[in-house]
């Protein structure tokens, strides 16, 4: 992966690349607020997640592979711990 992402920036520079993400990020958006009213099929979505995930992917190498994952793993640690505390006021 990491040649052909070497080799998109080469070939159309960072910027156009932060545009793609833009680009496919907004599309995504808008296939999932059409699939939410029933105009596009779920394989549609699906598509559009396909091409998002493929610009995500470049801008998780673009940025730093090991920064991203690290500020993964503490979104996610706040998410379990969001999770512990809206399980215990259910409860409550």
């Amino acid at each position: 992966m990491e040649n052909l992402y070497r080799a998109t920036i080469e070939r159309w520079g960072v910027d156009a690349q932060y545009d793609q993400a833009i680009e496919e990020c907004a599309e995504l958006i808008a296939a999932l607020k059409h699939y939410q009213r029933g105009k596009i099929t779920r394989q549609a979505v699906i598509d559009e997640l396909a091409d998002a995930t493929l610009m995500l992917g470049q801008l998780r190498w673009m940025f730093g592979e090991d920064q991203v994952d690290a500020a993964v793993s503490k979104k996610l640690s706040k998410l379990s711990d969001l999770m512990a505390t809206t399980d215990k006021d259910e409860k409550g």
